[in-house]
C-alpha cells in the first residue's frame, strides 16, 4: 500500500525559499568537501608519504570516516527528532554542524601527520552529518508530498554543482594547497548558517510533547525499523550500491588519471577541471528536469532505471577506451545518471518511511546508505587496485549499479 499523501501545504514563497535553501546547502557543503576529498587530500597524502603508500592510507581514512559518519548520521537524526528548543528541532544542529565541519576540514591542510589528518577528517564528518540528518528530515517535516522530488532535485543540483566547483577549486590549488583548504573550510562552515537564513523560519519546538524516559529509552529509540519495513530496506540497499558504484571512481579520479590513464599532475588537474565543468552542466540539467518530471508523473522508480543505464555507460567507457577523453565521457554520462537519481532519491526515501513520527531517525538510517556509498566505495577501490589494478574497478562498479537498480525496482510502496 502506498503511503498516505502529506497534509502539508506550502505557499509559493515557501516553495521558492525551500528550493533555494536546499540548493545552497548542498552546494556549500559539497563544494567544501569536494575540494578536499576529490583533489587536495589525495595530493596532500601523496606529497607526504609518496604515491604507493598514499592509496592505502586514503583507503584507511575513508574506512575511519565511514564508521564516523554511520554513527553520527543516525545519532544526530535521532537527537534532532527529540530536540525541544525555541529555535526548532533541526536548526540548532544544522548551524553547529557547519561550524564544526568547516574548522576541522580546514585543519587537514595544516597537518602533516597521517593520524592527525585522520582525526580531523573524522571530525569534519561529524559536523557534516550533524547538518545533513536534520536537513533531510525537514523534507518530511515541512515539505508537501507533491514537492518532495522537486526539492530533492534542487539538493541534487546543489550537490552536483558543489562537486564540480569543489573539484575545480581543488585542481586550481593542487600545487599551493593551503588556500584551497581555507576555501573548503569556509564553504563547509557557512553551509548551515546560510541554509537556516534562507529557508522559512522553523517554529519553536518548546511546546511539542516532552520526550519521556531516560537513557534506556534513548538507546531503545535508535532501533532500526523492522516491522513493515521491507521497502525501507530495499531502498537502503539500492541507494547504498548505486552511490557505492559512483564513488568507487569519483574519489579516485585523480589517481585514475595519473596511474591508469598515465597523465602527469598538471595534465591530470586540467582533465579534472574539464570533467568538473561537464559534470556540473549535465548535473544541473538532469537534476532539475528529472525532479520536476517525477513530481508531475508521480513516479520515482522510472528515473532510477534511466539513472542506472547512464551510470553503467559512464563506467564502461574508461574501461574499454582508457584515455583522458574517456574520463570526460565518464563525467558526462555518469554525472547525468547520478544527477537523475539524486533528483528523486530523497522523495523515494520519504515514500518508504514506516513511521513519519520518527522521520529524523529513519532518514538518518537511509542517509547512512549515502555515507556508506561515499566512503566505503573508495575503500573497495583501494583493495581492488592492490589486487588487480584500476582496470577491475570499472566492471565491478557496473555490477553494483545494476544490482542497485534491481533492488529499487522491487519496492512496492511507491511507483
Amino acid at each position: 500500500m502506498e503511503n498516505e499523501k502529506s497534509k502539508i501545504t506550502m505557499s509559493k514563497s515557501n516553495k521558492i525559499r525551500f528550493s533555494a535553501s536546499f540548493f545552497i546547502f548542498a552546494l556549500l557543503w559539497m563544494g567544501g568537501l569536494g575540494i578536499v576529498s576529490a583533489v587536495l587530500l589525495p595530493q596532500h597524502l601523496k606529497d607526504l608519504v609518496g604515491p604507493n603508500a598514499s592509496t592505502a592510507i586514503f583507503g584507511v581514512l575513508n574506512a575511519a570516516t565511514a564508521i564516523t559518519s554511520l554513527v553520527s548520521n543516525l545519532l544526530f537524526g535521532n537527537l534532532s527528532d527529540r530536540t525541544r528548543s525555541r529555535f526548532g528541532r533541526r536548526t540548532p544542529w544544522v548551524v553547529a554542524g557547519g561550524i564544526i565541519g568547516g574548522l576541522s576540514l580546514f585543519s587537514i591542510g595544516i597537518l602533516s601527520n597521517a593520524w592527525a589528518i585522520g582525526i580531523a577528517y573524522c571530525l569534519s564528518m561529524v559536523g557534516l552529518n550533524m547538518m545533513i540528518a536534520p536537513v533531510i528530515a525537514t523534507l518530511s517535516d515541512r515539505v508537501s508530498d507533491d514537492m518532495r522530488a522537486t526539492m530533492s532535485a534542487f539538493m541534487s543540483a546543489g550537490t552536483t554543482t558543489g562537486t564540480s566547483v569543489g573539484t575545480l577549486i581543488g585542481a586550481r590549488f593542487i600545487s599551493i594547497q593551503i588556500p584551497g583548504f581555507v576555501i573548503a573550510g569556509i564553504l563547509m562552515g557557512i553551509a548551515g548558517i546560510c541554509t537556516v537564513i534562507v529557508w522559512p523560519h522553523e517554529e519553536s519546538a518548546k511546546d511539542l510533547p516532552a520526550v519521556e524516559g531516560g537513557f534506556a529509552e534513548l538507546m531503545a529509540s535508535f532501533r532500526p525499523p523492522l516491522k513493515g519495513a521491507r521497502d525501507f530496506w530495499l531502498a537502503f540497499l539500492g541507494r547504498t550500491l548505486l552511490i557505492f558504484s559512483y564513488y568507487m571512481i569519483l574519489n579516485y579520479q585523480l589517481y585514475i588519471l595519473e596511474s591508469y590513464i598515465g597523465q602527469g599532475k598538471a595534465d591530470a588537474a586540467a582533465t579534472i577541471s574539464i570533467m568538473s565543468v561537464v559534470t556540473m552542466i549535465v548535473g544541473l540539467v538532469g537534476s532539475l528536469a528529472s525532479g520536476a518530471i517525477s513530481d508531475a508523473i508521480g513516479r520515482r522508480k522510472l528515473p532510477v532505471i534511466v539513472s542506472a543505464v547512464l551510470l553503467a555507460i559512464g563506467y564502461l567507457l574508461p574501461w574499454v577506451m582508457r584515455s583522458p577523453f574517456s574520463m570526460i565521457l565518464f563525467a558526462g554520462f555518469a554525472g547525468l545518471g547520478y544527477a537523475v537519481y539524486g533528483a528523486v532519491d530523497q522523495a523515494l526515501n520519504i515514500d518508504v518511511l514506516p513511521n513519519k513520527e520518527e522521520a529524523g531517525k529513519d532518514l538518518g538510517i537511509l542517509n547512512i546508505a549515502t555515507t556508506l556509498g561515499q566512503t566505503v566505495g573508495p575503500i573497495v577501490t583501494s583493495i581492488v587496485v592492490v589486487m588487480g589494478g584500476y582496470k577491475l574497478v570499472f566492471p565491478i562498479a557496473i555490477v553494483f549499479v545494476l544490482l542497485a537498480c534491481i533492488f529499487i525496482q522491487m519496492i512496492r510502496s511507491t511507483k
